[in-house]
C-alpha cells in the first residue's frame, strides 16, 4: 500500500513501518493497529487496523495479478507507456517525476536523492524497457486512481488522495493508460471469459463498492487460484478480522427474537456416531424446579415470617410440597462461593444490593453465606428422604477474574503479554483482595463506551503483566467478570475434570453451564479460528490453528472424557448439558450426555411455529427417536423471559405446560412459573426487586391440570411407545397447528392433543408420523389403536386430566377410522385412565354421547339404565337398618346409590329399565372458543363436578358426524 508525502507527515509516521520502495505492508494485526492507532490519534473517531489491513491486502493482490499479466503478455507494459510517451510528450517525463515526489520512495522522502535521479535508477536485470523504478512508478499510478474510486476506502482517502497531483497530467495519463489497457488481450478467471486489465481492477470495486470483506471474497473466488494457497489464506484471514471488527461494534444478540432452527441431524463437519449414556432407572422419572436460591430464600423468609438465609433452614414443608406437586429434582443456582470482584463490579455499576453472578466463581465450594457444606448436607438428606434430588450448576468455561486458579494458575487462562488493542488502559481500582494479584478492568467498561475482550492481572511480587481474556460465547459481549480457560492445555482439562467429579460426589444432578462453547468445533472457532471462520471473538482470528494442528492439540472431545470419566467414578450421576447451536443430538448421541437443553421447545411454541416444531420431532424420529427422550423442555430459564410473560397465564400457558409434562424428556419447570411470577431474576439478584404475591388460582390450576400428569412421568418419559400424529381435516389436508401424540407403559396409556393457535378446527387423528425402528433399520408408521392397545371390539372409556370429563368411544372405530375430534383456540386435552367395557349397553351410552365428554360415566349408566322408584317406607320402631329386597344388578356392575331423604317416609328404589325402553338422546352442547392466552390475567379454574361440560370450552371429542338417523346435533 503506496501512501502520500502529505499523509506521512500528516501522521508522522515512524519510518520503520515503510520499505524502501514507500509501500507499507503489515505483516500482522499488530502493526496494523500500532499503524491505526497513530491514525486515530488525529482523528476524532478511531481507525479500524482491520480496514487497514485489508487496504493493504488488496493493494498486494493487485499487484499479484499484475505480474501474472506481465509474465502472460511480455512486454505489454512496455508498449504501454511507449504509446504514452507518444501521445503525452514532455508531459509524460512531469507527471511521472511529479507522481514520485508525491508518492515517493523512502530514499526520496528522506531527501537522498531527487525523484528525476530516482526515476533514472537501473534496477539489476531489469533493463528492459517497461521494466525498472519507472514502469513500476506507471503501475503505482495506476493502483492509486483506482484506489481512489473504491467508495469502500473512501474514510481513509487522506492516506493516497490523488488531488496532491492537481495541476499535472494524472488524469490524462491514468485515463489513456486505462484505455491502451482495455484493447488488450485479457486474463482468464478460471471460469467465463477472459477479463482486460481495466477490467481486472474495476471487479471488485463493482462487485462489492461498499464493503472490504466483499471485495476480497470476490478476489478469493475469482483469482484465487493465481493468487496462491498461502495468499488466499492470508485474504482468509482479512476476512476474519473485518468480521471481529463489526462484533466489536455490535450489541448483545436479542434471543428473544433469535430464529429457531429445525435440527436436521445431517451435514455436520465433524463424526457422529452412536454412543448414548444409559440411564440409571430414576432419570426418566426426573421433573426439575429451577430456583435461584438467594431469591428463593428471601421469598421463603416473607412467606413463613422469619429468616431464612441458610440451605439448612429451608422448611420440611417447602420440601414435602415440592414432592407434592412431582418435582423430583431441585436445581439450585448459585450455590457456590462467588467472585468478590464480580460483586464489588455490579456495585459500582449501580447495584448496591447485588451479589457477584452465579456464573462467576471463586471456588467449588459451598458459600459461607448458605452455610456452608453442613448446611448442604442438612438439606439433601431432608430433600432424599423425600424423592428430590439436589442438582447444581458446573460452569466449566471460565472462572471468576479473581478466582484461587486465576491467582495461582494463571497460565492455565488464555491470555497475551500486551493488550491486544491499542486503545485499551487499565487504570482502574485493583478488583482483587489477594495481596499477591491486582486484577484490573479496562477502563471503558465503566463508562459502557467499549467491552474489552481482556482484563489485566499484575503480579505484585514479580511486576509480571498478563492479559486474559474473559470468557466469551461469541453471541454477545464477553462476560466481563470471568476468566477463560485455555482448553488448548491438557492440564486444564484435568484439572476441569477433577472438579466435576467433586461435584458429581455432592449432587446427583449436574448442569454444565455454556457446554457447547467446549465442543471441538466451537472451541476452535472461538478461540483458535481456522482461516475465513474466525470474527467470533475480537482480535482471536490471528492465533488462528488450521484444523490438522487444532486437532493435535485437542485430540478427543472434553465431553467426551467427562462422560466416560463421571460414568467409571462416579456412576449414578446424571449430566445435563446447557447446549445449543443445533448441537443438541451430538451432545447426547456422540457426547454421552444423558440430557440435553431443547430451546426449540419454548421458542417455538411461543411463538406458534407450530410445523416448524412439528418438523423438529418429526426429524428427530426419523433420525433416531432416542434422543427426543434426552431432550430438556421448558418454558423459561435463568437466561430468558419469564413463562408469565412469554405464555401468559390462560389456555396457551396451560395447553403448552400439558405438553411439557407429557412429551419424552426431562420436564423443567422455572421459579416462579407455577406460582405465576413476572419478574426475571438476574445471576447476582440478592432478593426481587419486584413486590409480587403468588396467583393462587394458577396455583389451583396446575394442581388439577399439571401436578397429576407430573407424577405420571413414567408414562410419558420414554419413546419405546412414543407416536406422533397428524390431524387430518375434512377436505382440506393436515393441520400443523395441532400437536397428538400418544404413548404406552405396560398397561398405562396416555394420549395428549393441543391445539396451538387461536382458531378452531377438526379432524381425524388415525396414523402416526414415521419414526426409525432401530432393530431393522426402518422407518414404519402405526396407527392410532395399535400405538394404545387397542381390542377389536368394544369400547374403551378414558379421562381427561385437562377437563376431568370422561368419554367412551368404539374400538372398532378407532381402528378403522381414527379418533375424531374437534378443538377450540389452544384447546388441550390429556387422555389416561384408559379401561375397556363390553356390554352392549354401552353402545346405547357411546351413541347418545355422539363423542361429547361428562363428569362420570358410571352416572351416565345410572341415569340410562337403572329407574329410580319411591316406595312409602314406615318409621322405624327399632334401631336397627331394615332391609328390604332389590332388583339384581345390570351385568356391567352398574352401582345404585341410596339416598336416605331427610326427614321423610320414602325410599328410592333401584329398578332396572326395560330394553325397550329408548333413552333419551344427548345432544352435545357447542362449546365456546377458548380465552386466547394474551389475556394474561386469565387463569383456568377447575370445572365443578356437577357440570358435564365446560361451559368455557368447545365441545371437544366427539365421533364422526355421521348420526344415526333421527338424531339431530346441537349446532
Amino acid at each position: 500500500m503506496l501512501t502520500s508525502r502529505a499523509s506521512r507527515l500528516k501522521y508522522n509516521f515512524p519510518q520503520d513501518f515503510f520499505r524502501p520502495d514507500g509501500h507499507v505492508v503489515f505483516s500482522d494485526m499488530a502493526s496494523a493497529r500500532a499503524f491505526a492507532n497513530r491514525m486515530s490519534a488525529l482523528r476524532t473517531a478511531p481507525v479500524s487496523a482491520s480496514d487497514l489491513y485489508v487496504i493493504s491486502l488488496l493493494d498486494e493482490a493487485y499487484h499479484i495479478l499484475l505480474r501474472n499479466y506481465y509474465s502472460r503478455y511480455t512486454g505489454v507494459m512496455g508498449r504501454a507507456m511507449g504509446a504514452l510517451q507518444a501521445t503525452l510528450g514532455s508531459k509524460y517525463d512531469l507527471t511521472l517525476t511529479k507522481f514520485t515526489e508525491e508518492f515517493p520512495p523512502m530514499s526520496v522522502f528522506r531527501g537522498e536523492q531527487t525523484a528525476g535521479v530516482y526515476l533514472s535508477t537501473k534496477l539489476p536485470n531489469f533493463g528492459d524497457f517497461g521494466h525498472g523504478v519507472r514502469a513500476a512508478a506507471v503501475e503505482e499510478m495506476l493502483l492509486i486512481n483506482n484506489a481512489n474510486k473504491n467508495p469502500a476506502i473512501a474514510p481513509y482517502r487522506d492516506l493516497f488522495d490523488e488531488t496532491v497531483m492537481n495541476g499535472s497530467s494524472f488524469k490524462e495519463f491514468t485515463t489513456q493508460l486505462l484505455e491502451f489497457f482495455s484493447s488488450q488481450p485479457g486474463l482468464g478467471g478460471g471460469t467465463g471469459k477472459a477479463e482486460t486489465l481495466a477490467e481486472i481492477l474495476r471487479g471488485p470495486i463493482d462487485a462489492s463498492p461498499d464493503s472490504l470483506e466483499g471485495q476480497l471474497k470476490f478476489i478469493l473466488d475469482k483469482w484465487g487460484y493465481i493468487l496462491g494457497g498461502e495468499f488466499s489464506i492470508r485474504l482468509l484471514r482479512g476476512m476474519d478480522f473485518l468480521r471481529e471488527d463489526i462484533i466489536r461494534k455490535q450489541g448483545p444478540i436479542d434471543t428473544f427474537n433469535v430464529e429457531t432452527h429445525v435440527p436436521t441431524f445431517t451435514g455436520h463437519d465433524y463424526a457422529e456416531f452412536e454412543r448414548y449414556s444409559p440411564d440409571q432407572e430414576w432419570m426418566p422419572r426426573l421433573v426439575l424446579m429451577a430456583k435461584n436460591t438467594y431469591v428463593w430464600l428471601d421469598q421463603l423468609s416473607k412467606k413463613y415470617e422469619r429468616d431464612i438465609v441458610t440451605l439448612d433452614q429451608i422448611p420440611d414443608e417447602e420440601l414435602d410440597l415440592l414432592a407434592a406437586r412431582g418435582f423430583t429434582g431441585l436445581w439450585l443456582i448459585g450455590l457456590w462461593e462467588r467472585s468478590r470482584a464480580s460483586q464489588r463490579m455490579k456495585q459500582r455499576m449501580g447495584q448496591q444490593d447485588a451479589v457477584a453472578s452465579a456464573y462467576s466463581l471463586h471456588s467449588y465450594d459451598i458459600a459461607t453465606d448458605l452455610g456452608g457444606w453442613d448446611a448442604l448436607n442438612n438439606l439433601r438428606s431432608r430433600a432424599w428422604a423425600r424423592g428430590v434430588r439436589l442438582s447444581a450448576d458446573m460452569v466449566p468455561n471460565h472462572m471468576g477474574i479473581d478466582s484461587q486458579w486465576v491467582t495461582e494458575h494463571p497460565d492455565w487462562f488464555l491470555s497475551l503479554p500486551y493488550a491486544p488493542y491499542p486503545s485499551y488502559s487499565f487504570r482502574s481500582e485493583n478488583l482483587s483482595d489477594d495481596l499477591r494479584v491486582g486484577i484490573y478492568l479496562e477502563d471503558h467498561y465503566y463508562d459502557k463506551t467499549d467491552a474489552a475482550v481482556v482484563f489485566q492481572r499484575r503480579d505484585l511480587q514479580t511486576g509480571d503483566l498478563r492479559y486474559i481474556y474473559h470468557g466469551n460465547d461469541g453471541t454477545s459481549f464477553p462476560w466481563n467478570d470471568t476468566a477463560q480457560l485455555d482448553y488448548s492445555n491438557p492440564v486444564v482439562r484435568e484439572a476441569v475434570i477433577q472438579v466435576i467429579l467433586h461435584v458429581a460426589r455432592n449432587f446427583p444432578v449436574i448442569r454444565f453451564d455454556a457446554a457447547m462453547t467446549l465442543a471441538k468445533k466451537h472451541v476452535q472457532r472461538l478461540w483458535f479460528p481456522e482461516p475465513g471462520a474466525g470474527g467470533a471473538i475480537p482480535s482471536r482470528s490471528q492465533f488462528g490453528m488450521t484444523k490438522a494442528e487444532f486437532d493435535d492439540k485437542i485430540p478427543v472431545e472434553f465431553w467426551r472424557e467427562v462422560v466416560d470419566r463421571v460414568a467409571a467414578e462416579v456412576p449414578d450421576t446424571l449430566l445435563l448439558a446447557e447446549a445449543f447451536w443445533l448441537m443438541e443430538g451430538y451432545f447426547v448421541r456422540t457426547l454421552g450426555m444423558h440430557r440435553v437443553y431443547n430451546s426449540a421447545f419454548m421458542h417455538m411454541l411461543r411463538d406458534e411455529d407450530n410445523a416448524k416444531y412439528r418438523m423438529a420431532i418429526k426429524n428427530t424420529l426419523e433420525f433416531d427417536p432416542q434422543i427426543l427422550k434426552r431432550y430438556v423442555n421448558f418454558m423459561n430459564n435463568p437466561d430468558e423471559k419469564t413463562a408469565v410473560e412469554q405464555f401468559g397465564k390462560g389456555d396457551k400457558y396451560f395447553g403448552i405446560c400439558t405438553v411439557l409434562a407429557t412429551l419424552p424428556g426431562l420436564p423443567m419447570f422455572g421459579h416462579g412459573q407455577v406460582e405465576g411470577f413476572s419478574e426475571k431474576y438476574g445471576m447476582e439478584f440478592r432478593r426481587p426487586k419486584w413486590e409480587e404475591t403468588q396467583d393462587d388460582g394458577l396455583i389451583q390450576a396446575h394442581e388439577w391440570r399439571i401436578f397429576p400428569l407430573l407424577h405420571r412421568r413414567s408414562l410419558f418419559a420414554d419413546v419405546e411407545n412414543f407416536l406422533l400424529f397428524d390431524l387430518q381435516k375434512p377436505y382440506s389436508g393436515i393441520d400443523e397447528n395441532v400437536f397428538a401424540y400418544s404413548n404406552r407403559l405396560g398397561e398405562e396409556r396416555g394420549l395428549v392433543i393441543y391445539h396451538n393457535v387461536f382458531a378452531e378446527t377438526k379432524g381425524w387423528i388415525k396414523t402416526s408420523a414415521p419414526a426409525l425402528d432401530k432393530g431393522s433399520g426402518k422407518l414404519k408408521r402405526r396407527n392410532l389403536a395399535e400405538g394404545l392397545g387397542l381390542p377389536r371390539q368394544g369400547y374403551v372409556i378414558f379421562k381427561d386430566y385437562s377437563s376431568q370429563l370422561e368419554y367412551v368411544r368404539s374400538c372398532e372405530e378407532i381402528w378403522n377410522k381414527g379418533m375424531y375430534v374437534e378443538l377450540g383456540a389452544y384447546q388441550c386435552h390429556a387422555f389416561m385412565d384408559f379401561r375397556f367395557v363390553y356390554d352392549p349397553e354401552w353402545k346405547i351410552i357411546c351413541d347418545n354421547l355422539n363423542g361429547a365428554g361428562v363428569s362420570s360415566l358410571q352416572e351416565e349408566w345410572r341415569k340410562t339404565f337403572v329407574k329410580v322408584e319411591e316406595v312409602e317406607e314406615k318409621p322405624a320402631k327399632k334401631k336397627r337398618a331394615v332391609r328390604k329386597p332389590t332388583t339384581k344388578k345390570p351385568t356391567a356392575k352398574a352401582k345404585t346409590t341410596k339416598k336416605a331423604a331427610a326427614k321423610t317416609a320414602t325410599k328410592a328404589k333401584a329398578v332396572k329399565k326395560p330394553a325397550s325402553a329408548k333413552p333419551t338422546t344427548k345432544k352435545p352442547v357447542k362449546k365456546s372458543a377458548a380465552t386466547p392466552a394474551v389475556k394474561a390475567k386469565k387463569t383456568v379454574s377447575k370445572p365443578k363436578a356437577a357440570v358435564k361440560k365446560p361451559s368455557a370450552k368447545k365441545t371437544v371429542v366427539k365421533k364422526s358426524p355421521a348420526k344415526p338417523a333421527g338424531k339431530k346435533k346441537t349446532k
